[in-house]
This record gives structure tokens, sequence and C-alpha cells, in this order.
């Protein structure tokens, strides 16, 4: 069997390590950092822990077949897996509070018309009937199959939006998120529902088309899941499965450009002039300038297909306050709480914009895991805003930092009272501290691919047009998240192993 490198160690690459080691391949991983899982990272001190990376995993059929296909323990044996209920809490500006259980059209409709009155709950759950038919139409092709080479019929929007029809003019249907909840949500307290779940994977509501409606649709249907002790956790036990499959990893390895030969990938050169050959190399982290000498790496019809501008334009990043607290956790407490502001509108053009937004939509994660404190009397709570990328916004300004974190801190109170009296240390991590440990640009975090928008929300293909190169990973189809990075991999390592009647798994 062949000789594969594998450049980062992020959870789109490991999976495709994993899985094509399992095919008898020698896979070699190199990685720049000194550890595995990309961006999904641990931040412990003093007893308390916390994830820097996503929070909660939603589509777990992925990693579950991950370990169904490379070993004999299921991914159930190697972490624990709960389900987070209340899936989620929301609070509004104008005081409604909403807790919409986890994986329940039933309980979420009952729990809308409950808080929201006026038949909110009908309205989110049609506005979901229809972001099935979305999810059944553009599935398979835009998560479960390679791009195709005729990608262009993704760049039809799948969301049957309803027509709107209009006094002596054309019937009008909704093209985005925003539109869509607009015209059919029509309470603005739904519309924020739909254009926060956006703004959550990195999407400008304004923009995202409306095949968008899949990603609350997915999160309805396969829940919202915590890995106990940590996101990171999932890292630990796909990096130990990659061990066991005889994966080899070398950390500290920076790889600065991909060796060309005979007019394929032949292997990678590092940065203190090492060149490992090898017959398919495996791109798992975001493209840089000189990877490939003398070529462009997204030029159409070059090295890769570039359907849209997803996989660089409109990036967003991740701004989190790591709060260690004192005081134990309610054991009412949601493990997820999303603060919505009174002006979504204005923070979406500052995030989208390159500017600070003055009230941002608040993420706050409060998991009860006593892994995450040092005991039952304090509490670990981490908040979250989409932010502008670092380089646009100046994220190693100390005074930016401190200022934006306070602003954090004041609108999670909505969430946690007297949680500033509460507060013992605070750590900030912002886009610096991405780019520093992924070498992502500007610390974007990519997000999922979507259909729609003439194909600008798709990423680029996994098979390059240099032969024995592949990309796996956020930056390649099918986007960016957790459970996408987990299809990435097996799509990779399909298309290795099948070669070109590779049609993605059945």
């Amino acid at each position: 069997m062949a000789r594969i490198a594998v450049i980062g160690a992020g959870m789109g690459a490991m999976a495709a390590a994993a899985r094509l080691a399992v095919a008898g391949h020698r896979v070699t991983v190199y990685e720049r950092s000194g550890g595995y899982g990309g961006a999904l990272g641990r931040h412990a001190e003093e007893g308390f822990a916390f994830d820097t990376g996503p929070g909660l995993l939603h589509l777990p059929a992925v990693y579950r077949d991950l370990f169904v296909k490379t070993g004999k323990e299921p991914l159930e044996r190697c972490v624990t897996l709960t389900q987070v209920d209340p899936a989620s809490r929301h609070l509004f500006a104008d005081g409604t509070d909403v807790r919409l259980p986890n994986a329940s059209r039933a309980g979420t409709v009952a729990a809308l018309d409950a808080a929201l009155g006026g038949g909110a709950g009908g309205k989110w759950g049609a506005f979901l009937d229809r972001a099935r038919e979305a999810w059944d139409r553009s599935r398979r092709p835009l998560l479960e199959e390679p791009l195709r080479p005729d990608w262009q019929v993704l760049g039809r929007d799948p969301y049957p939006a309803e027509e709107r029809r209009r006094l002596l003019r054309p019937a009008r249907r909704a093209t985005t998120v925003a539109q869509t909840g607009a015209r059919e949500l029509a309470d603005p307290r739904l519309a924020a529902l739909l254009d926060g779940c956006a703004l959550a994977y990195g999407l400008d509501p304004l923009h995202a088309p409306a095949g968008a409606a899949l990603l609350p649709y997915m999160e309805e249907t396969f829940g919202s899941w915590y890995v106990m002790g940590g996101m990171r956790e999932l890292a630990r036990a796909v990096y130990e499965r990659c061990l066991a499959r005889k994966v080899e990893f070398v950390f500290g390895a920076e790889v600065v450009r991909v060796v060309v030969a005979d007019g394929r990938a032949a292997g990678v050169e590092l940065a203190d002039g090492t060149v490992a050959e090898a017959a398919h190399v495996v791109l798992g982290a975001r493209p840089w300038p000189g990877l490939l000498p003398g070529r462009e790496l997204w030029a159409d019809g070059e090295v890769t297909v570039r359907p849209g501008a997803a996989a660089g334009s409109g990036a967003s990043g991740r701004f989190m306050v790591l709060l260690s607290l004192r005081g134990a956790r309610p054991a009412d407490a949601a493990h997820r709480t999303v603060v919505h502001p009174a002006d979504g509108a204005a923070e979406r053009e500052a995030v989208f914009g390159g500017r600070v937004a003055a009230h941002p939509t608040v993420t706050v994660l409060r998991p009860d895991d006593p892994a995450t404190r040092p005991d039952a009397d304090h509490e670990a709570v981490t908040l979250t805003a989409t932010v502008a990328p670092h380089g646009p916004v100046d994220w190693t300004d100390g005074e930016l930092r401190t200022r934006f974190a306070r602003t954090l801190v004041s609108v999670a109170e909505a969430a946690v009272p007297g949680l500033g009296d509460r507060v013992l240390r605070t750590r900030v991590r912002t886009p610096a501290e991405t780019a520093a440990d992924t070498g992502a640009e500007g610390g974007a975090v990519p997000p999922p691919a979507l259909a729609g928008a003439g194909g600008a929300f798709l990423h680029p293909a996994n098979r390059t047009g240099l032969p024995g190169l592949l990309l796996a990973g956020g930056w390649s189809h099918p986007g960016g998240g957790l459970a996408h990075a987990g299809m990435s991999g097996a799509l990779v390592a399909g298309t290795v192993v099948e070669g070109d009647g590779f049609r993605g798994s059945r």
C-alpha cells in the first residue's frame, strides 16, 4: 500500500488518517504545533478547564461511523456522550425567556407557544418542515458525496421558501436567512433564533442562502451532545484510534511546501529542509502562500475547484471569555444559553464589516461536568461571541480585549445573575490566539458549506486538480464544524481507496 503524508492534526485530518491506515496505507501526520486536535482545544488552570473550540456536537453519527469503520471499540466506549437538555435557553431583549428541549419537535413547538404566544410554535414547526425538505434535497450531494464536477447544481437553493403574494406585483420568495426570518417567521424573536443559529456558524444572515435552514433542522433533529470531560476528549479518542491503527505523528514539524514530481504531489518538505516522500498528500489545514510554488492553489482548473467565495471572504472568528467562578452551578442551569441583542442587524453589520459590535449575541456555556471545576463549590463558564477576524480588528490590543470581555460578561449577567461578583479569574481568547494556534489567517473559523447563492457558500473539492493532493478539514468540502470535518475525512479516505469511482458512503 501507499505512503501518505497528512499535513495537520485537526479533526478532519485525523479522521482521514485513521480510515486510510485501516485500508492498509502507511500514514504519517505532520503537525506544526505540539499537539493534536486543531481548533478543538482545551485550557486548564488551577482545577478549572474550558473548551476553546466547539462546545457541543450536533451530528454524533459521523464519529460513530468513524469508530465503527476503524476498530472494534465503538465511540461510546471511548468517550461518554450526553444529550444536553434543554438543548438551549434563549433570552431576548424584551425579557422573553424560552428553553427548547433536546431533539423534540413537539416539545419545541409547545415551549415557543407558551413563551412567545401567537402561534409561534406552529410557525417554527412549519419552518422546520420546509427545512427538512432542504435537508432531504441537499444532504447527499452537499455532505456525503465528493463535490461533483458539475457542482453548479448546488448553486440552486434547496429551501422551498413560501411565496409572498404582493398586490399587482410578482410573488416573492425569501432567498436569504434574514429574509426567511422576516417573511416566514414574522415574530422578530423567531427570526432572531434563526439569525443567531447562522451567526453561531460564522454566517452572515443577510447574505447566507435560505438553505442554511438545514442547520437548525440538523440540531433539532439529531440533538445537541456534550462529551464528558470536555469536547477535547473527542479529539483524544480520535488521536488514540489513529495510534491504534499505526498512524505516525510528528509534532513540531512545519510543512513549508508540497513536493511536486512528474505532475503530481510526491511528498512534503519541512521547515528544516527534510523531504518526506509520499504517494498522496492530504492537506488538513487552510492553504497558505508558497504551499505549491508557482501555482495558485485556488485557481479554477489549476489545482482545485473553487466553486465560490466561502473559503475566504466574509470570514469571522470567535471571541471567548473563560470564567473561573466561586459558587456552585445551580442544578437547573441550562448547558447553553443564548442572549440575543435588541438590534441583530447592527451586530451583523459590525461583525462582517470588520468592526466590533456594541451589542453582541453571547452564548453562555455552563457544562454540568465535574472535570471542568476543582470542586462542587466552583463553576467554569465560557462566553462566546462571533466577531470579525484578526486584521480588520486588532485583537492584540489589550484595552480592546478587556473592554469587549467586560461587554460579554455584562450581557451574560442576564443568564447568570450576579456573574460579575463570582469571578475569580478571567482568561480571554480572540481570533489572534486562534491564528497563532491553528495557523488560520486572521483566526477565521470556516463556516459549513451551503447550497444556493450560485455556489458562493460551497468549499473547494476534496480532490484537487493536482493528482495526489487532497483536501480535508473545515476549509474544504463540506466545510466547517465538527461533524463536517469528520465527513471530509471520510470523503478523502474514500477517494484515495476507491479512486475515481468513489461516490460517497452508502
